[in-house]
């Protein structure tokens, strides 16, 4: 299989590279840290790149591109440690409002390829634990819903929100809803993530909202939606962790003791090829994973859980051992790289942590799992 880029795709990567390094160093991350986490002018300038018009489709005033695309420019959002959140805002979104009504896909599609309207998945509920058919929000026959949501990325800077709810009363199916941010019943509570990034606690309560995905088709797109955000991240996280290696590579040759750089010896070498190795398995895991998208339900979900077993574990790793091969610098804020490990570990715990989608690699093997299979 040829997975050398295309010249379109390349293109892509440089302009979101030169951006990046131009309009979103480390310097600037911080001020916009400080601020609060997310920046407005930041995601203008990611839509004046086009970005917010990758994956709309043409005929709404789109790009039309594909999840290859995506992962191009989510590495290289990874390796700028971008906290606005562009998978939730240029690629969930419309991925879910192109199931939708057309008058609704008409009313926002357009406004989400330009920039103007930033809207956000709102799925996670505290006693969910990661599973997504579990869902305590409820939806009124004329669409109105009560609930919470919990850890709504950027949720008090979104213009809108996706939220699933059981369409019917509890025990029904699971149906999808547009709230805008200036809905009635609509309370949102702001604060900053462990990386900086922002997030909200977001409470509805008799909230009108719009049917985007009705209760039989609704589980399976929120599970798309979701496999599409975890696909993304694994992306975002190969950008960050390779940025992360060179990182660590140019201190060990740079940091000298007994007269030399400390990159000679061999037990340093030795550990920086385990990292070496475990960020190539990585990458090799996010491109199955953003190949894998288009496939049948069963054969993208298992995928998708096999590459963020995977990445959780390479993320864990890398991080903590281009730390440790810092030193003390390694966990000091006024360093990028302890940036790095802070994003890598928040990571790891989205979309479900390790374990959870270990558990869930183990329970789609089980009609293939055995010495005869």
């Amino acid at each position: 299989m040829d997975f050398d880029f295309s010249d379109d795709q390349t293109s892509l990567r440089d302009a979101v590279r030169r951006y990046v390094d131009k309009d979103y160093d480390f310097e600037q991350r911080r001020a916009i840290v400080k601020a609060g986490g997310f920046s407005r002018a930041a995601w203008d300038g990611l839509a004046g790149l086009g970005l917010t018009a990758l994956a709309v489709p043409e005929a709404h005033g789109g790009l039309g591109f594909g999840p290859v695309e995506a992962m191009v420019v989510m590495e290289e959002l990874g390796r700028g440690l971008v906290m606005e959140p562009y998978a939730q805002g240029g690629l969930i979104a419309p991925a879910v409002l192109a199931q939708a009504p057309d008058a609704v896909q008409a009313d926002w599609l357009p406004r989400i390829a330009g920039g103007e309207a930033l809207v956000v998945l709102a799925h996670q509920e505290r006693a969910a634990r990661y599973r997504l058919d579990v869902c305590d929000t409820l939806a009124t026959a004329d669409h109105r819903l009560t609930g919470a949501k919990s850890v709504v990325p950027a949720g008090d800077q979104a213009d809108a929100f996706i939220v699933p709810a059981r369409a019917g009363g509890a025990g029904a199916g699971i149906a999808l809803y547009l709230v805008a941010k200036d809905a009635a019943g609509v309370a949102l509570r702001g604060y900053a993530l462990h990386d900086g990034s922002r997030a909200a606690e977001l409470t509805l309560k008799d909230t009108p909202a719009t049917l985007l995905v009705g209760p039989d088709r609704g589980l399976a797109a929120l599970e798309h939606a979701v496999d599409i955000a975890i696909a993304a991240q694994a992306a975002e996280a190969v950008g960050a962790m390779d940025r992360f290696v060179a990182l660590t590579a140019e201190y060990l040759n740079t940091r000298k003791q007994f007269g030399v750089a400390i990159a000679s010896f061999q037990a340093l070498r030795h550990r920086m090829a385990d990292v070496k190795m475990q960020l190539e398995l990585a990458r090799s895991m996010s491109y199955f994973a953003t190949l894998k998208l288009n496939e049948a339900p069963d054969a993208r979900r298992r995928a998708i859980s096999q590459a963020k077993v995977q990445l959780g574990q390479a993320m864990r790793f890398v991080g903590q051992q281009c730390t440790q091969l810092h030193g003390g610098i390694g966990v000091t804020d006024e360093y990028v790289g302890s940036h790095y490990f802070k994003r890598l570990a928040l990571m790891e715990m989205q979309f479900g942590d390790s374990m959870h989608h270990l558990g869930e690699v183990s329970r789609r093997m089980q009609d293939t799992a055995g010495v005869f299979a």
